[in-house]
């Protein structure tokens, strides 16, 4: 059936009504062949029943059933069809793939490329190469595309060794003309090993992007850590504010409570009093209108015998000695404002503790740098210490050494992430302590601001705490410190210094733009005569 199938064309198969592949074909009894439905309405449009091919006639419309065996023909031949257009379709050349040289029209996909003819071909048009004797010797290779650069540009010959002197690929005449006391190996076999380093290369990568991949999934653990966090934050800023708008109610409404009963005390204290004073009143109007029906009085004996009782100003209360002041409220609500005063004082002295307990965990070891060092300061052995003297040591003068600020840096610097540390300030009347970047101006005594990159708070003369960003800040202590906190987010963009014993915050620098390198900055200030002649000590950090 197959080979039969093969010498059939389309045109054996087409309904000579439609011109299109029977569809259910029919037989008549004169032998034609038709589609069933063509021959049908062809009959009934013509209301008669006569062949299309022949023209034979026939008396009564003949009894029309499918011809099994033109139908099973029809769709074998569509089968084959259809898998010859899949198949044309697939050998096409898609992009990316290699299109055959000689095709002409639709370009087929090449199987071949040859080295010699400089062409690629399809199936069917490397069949000479694979039957012709002398195509035969010619030499093929997988398709590839332009291949002319795959031919020596000097000598025409296929690029087929690479020189390992000049690491090039070369033909079979360079090797002995141009290349010829330099080391060769075929191009198959330098492939291999640029193939083993590929690989190589290739596990290289493959550890990158998993050593990125881990990156990435460590930065979405910490931004869902940062979000837990500053979800935990919000409901604990929110748990501490509600509690106080509570309090402030509840103060608010007990204010308003007591305020309205010491009133109402007052107002039935003054109701009581202009009562007793309306009676009085009243009394003194009756005694007023009996004296002057007496003084009109012709009745000389009765005058005189109700003179004794009328003329007596009737006895009442010296008013004179008895006042009445409006209440004042100023007192109870200072009162009031005092109890909400310590109750936010408490929440915010917990939550500097928190804040400062999770700043500790950044703590850091610092070490101070003598070649820093201003010239009259002396340094502990441990590099912990540091306090002024009267005496200048003879040092070298480096570039980063303090000439005229009483100053040293760490020798640890910082260009990320977060650090801490902590500095005894006990028995010092002055003392300056913060962080600076590394460019400063070490030989000038300039202002401690953070535009000439000083971040830094000081004490100066025994009790004013100020810092110098823009103008003097001075800072509300109300306990002297003897231990500073000095915390440091470098990619925030915040400095923060904090008594330590009391855990409270002593100044915050925020929106700081850090752009360099961050040295810690020691000021122990001169010695003032002994006054100020107590170290400043470096101290282990120990959680609170």
């Amino acid at each position: 059936m197959s080979a039969a199938s093969c010498l059939l064309s389309e045109d054996q198969f087409l309904c000579s009504i439609c011109l299109d592949v029977f569809t259910g074909p029919v037989s008549t009894p004169c032998g034609h062949n038709f589609c069933k439905n063509c021959i049908t309405q062809h009959w009934d449009i013509n209301n008669s029943c006569q062949c299309p091919m022949c023209n034979k006639v026939f008396d009564t419309r003949p009894e029309l059933h499918v011809n099994t065996f033109i139908s099973e023909m029809v769709s074998q031949f569509r089968r084959e069809a259809k898998q010859k257009s899949s198949s044309s379709e697939q050998l096409v050349a898609k992009p990316g793939e290699v299109p055959c040289d000689v095709c002409t029209g639709t370009k087929l996909k090449a199987l071949k490329s040859c080295l010699v003819c400089l062409v690629s071909y399809c199936e069917t048009h490397l069949e000479p190469h694979l039957t012709a004797s002398g195509l035969k010797r010619h030499q093929l290779m997988d398709p590839v595309e332009n291949l002319e650069d795959r031919m020596c540009k000097k000598h025409d010959k296929p690029l087929e060794l690479f020189c390992k002197t000049d690491q090039t690929c070369v033909c079979m005449l360079c090797s002995v003309l141009e290349h010829k006391t330099h080391e060769f190996v075929p191009l198959k076999e330098e492939c291999e090993g640029k193939k083993a380093e590929l690989e190589k290369t290739e596990a290289e990568i493959q550890q990158m992007i998993q050593k990125r991949r881990l990156k990435i999934q460590e930065i979405k653990q910490l931004v869902n850590f940062s979000k837990q966090h500053a979800d935990g934050e919000i409901a604990e800023g929110v748990r501490v504010f509600t509690a106080l708008i509570e309090a402030a109610q509840r103060g608010m409404d007990r204010l308003i409570k007591l305020i309205g009963r010491r009133q109402t005390i007052k107002e039935k204290e003054a109701e009581s009093l202009t009562k007793e004073l309306e009676q009085e009143i009243s009394e003194l109007m009756q005694r007023s209108s009996e004296v002057e029906q007496l003084s009109r009085s012709e009745n000389h004996l009765h005058l005189l015998q109700s003179f004794p009782t009328i003329q007596a100003v009737p006895a009442t209360k010296n008013w004179m000695e008895i006042s009445f002041r409006p209440e004042s409220h100023k007192g109870t609500v200072v009162r009031a404002l005092t109890q909400l005063e310590e109750m936010l004082s408490n929440d915010v002295k917990k939550l500097v503790k928190a804040e400062l307990k999770r700043a500790q965990q950044a703590a850091v070891d610092v070490t101070l740098d003598p070649d820093t060092a201003n010239p009259y300061l002396i340094l502990s052995d441990d590099g912990k210490q540091v306090h002024h003297t009267d005496v200048k040591k003879n040092l070298p003068d480096n570039p980063q050494r303090f000439s005229k600020s009483v100053s040293v840096l760490s020798k640890q610097s910082f260009s990320s992430g977060r650090l801490y540390y902590e500095v005894q300030v006990t028995g010092k009347t002055a003392w300056t302590l913060g962080v600076v970047r590394e460019s400063i101006n070490s030989k000038e005594n300039i202002r401690l601001s953070p535009d000439d990159g000083y971040w830094t708070i000081c004490l100066r003369n025994g009790n004013e705490y100020k810092t110098f960003a823009g103008d003097d800040v001075f800072l509300n202590v109300k306990v002297r410190p003897e231990n500073v906190g000095v915390f440091v987010d470098y990619d925030e963009g915040l400095v923060s210094f904090y008594d330590v014993d009391a855990a409270a915050v002593m100044y915050h620098f925020t929106d700081c733009s850090f752009s360099e390198k961050l040295y810690l900055y020691f000021g122990p200030c001169p010695n003032d005569g002994g006054k100020n002649s107590a170290p400043l000590i470096i101290t282990s950090v120990k959680c609170t």
